[in-house]
């Protein structure tokens, strides 16, 4: 007998940062559980189709799964009818969204799924493009992560001159904070991260002995998960998504062991 698969995913509110509501997109597995849960911090384009098509993936795969709209804020100063085009415009024209009310927004999501019955209190987070650092950030500076995922997230090293009021700190300087174990995929033609900067990121993990795991593509650039883009990479993509669940396995259903075989585990 096949076995029984169902979801459900809908729009939902809960209590971001300072405790300002925004809109989060919640895709979960039917049934009792208790399910692991993950926090999807979507790319600069904004809260498109294409993350909330990540969260019903991950939500198939058994995974209680929340997509805050990080730029809910920015639609009431362009307008309600605005496009994510628009809000994305007009949060790079504000030199991007500001990291304490964007780790608001995290730390308050992963509260709102703690709250869920059907969840088993392992929560991980993912992020794509600026997402990526925003997850490198948050595995840095927030309690209570099982497990990170980081998606070429661009601008976790950064130079003085990148530094600004709203992105105080390049994150990789915050890197003795991280307690979670941390998985990165890169693509070896990407400028931001480029190469040398994954590197330098990767070098840092392993001389403060962090538990993480780092892959580097051949012939991907930046976003090769987009299957709608001219970026996307099926090879890569295919073989991301397998190792983004089998971490999210190892670390969200599994009991958590100290990471044994994966501190400084290298790029392949």
């Amino acid at each position: 007998m096949a076995q029984y698969e169902s979801m459900i995913a809908e729009t939902v509110r809960f209590n971001g940062h300072e405790g300002t509501q925004i809109d989060g997109y919640l895709a979960r597995p039917m049934g009792p559980g208790p399910h692991g849960a993950v926090v999807l911090i979507h790319h600069m384009p904004g809260w498109d189709q294409a993350s909330k098509e990540m969260a019903r993936k991950l939500a198939v795969n058994g995974y209680v799964t929340i997509s805050p709209d990080f730029h809910y804020l920015q639609r009431q100063v362009v307008g309600t009818d605005a496009s994510d085009a628009d809000v994305s415009a007009y949060v790079r024209e504000e030199g991007g969204m500001p990291d304490a009310r964007c780790m608001g927004d995290v730390s308050g999501a992963m509260d709102y799924l703690r709250s869920l019955p059907y969840v088993n209190g392992r929560i991980g987070v993912i992020g794509f493009c600026s997402g990526g650092r925003q997850t490198y950030l948050a595995a840095c500076t927030l309690d209570g992560i099982s497990a990170a995922v980081d998606c070429w997230g661009g601008g976790v090293v950064r130079s003085e001159q990148e530094i600004s009021e709203r992105q105080p700190v390049a994150p990789i300087d915050l890197t003795s904070g991280i307690d979670c174990p941390l998985l990165g995929l890169f693509g070896d033609e990407d400028t931001r991260p480029s190469p040398e900067a994954v590197a330098e990121t990767e070098a840092e993990l392993k001389r403060l002995g962090k538990t993480y795991e780092f892959h580097m593509y051949p012939n991907a650039g930046h976003g090769f998960f987009a299957v709608d883009r001219p970026s996307y990479r099926q090879p890569a993509a295919v073989d991301g998504w397998e190792k983004v669940l089998a971490w999210f396995d190892r670390y969200l259903n599994a009991p958590v062991s100290a990471g044994a075989g994966l501190v400084g585990a290298g790029t392949d």
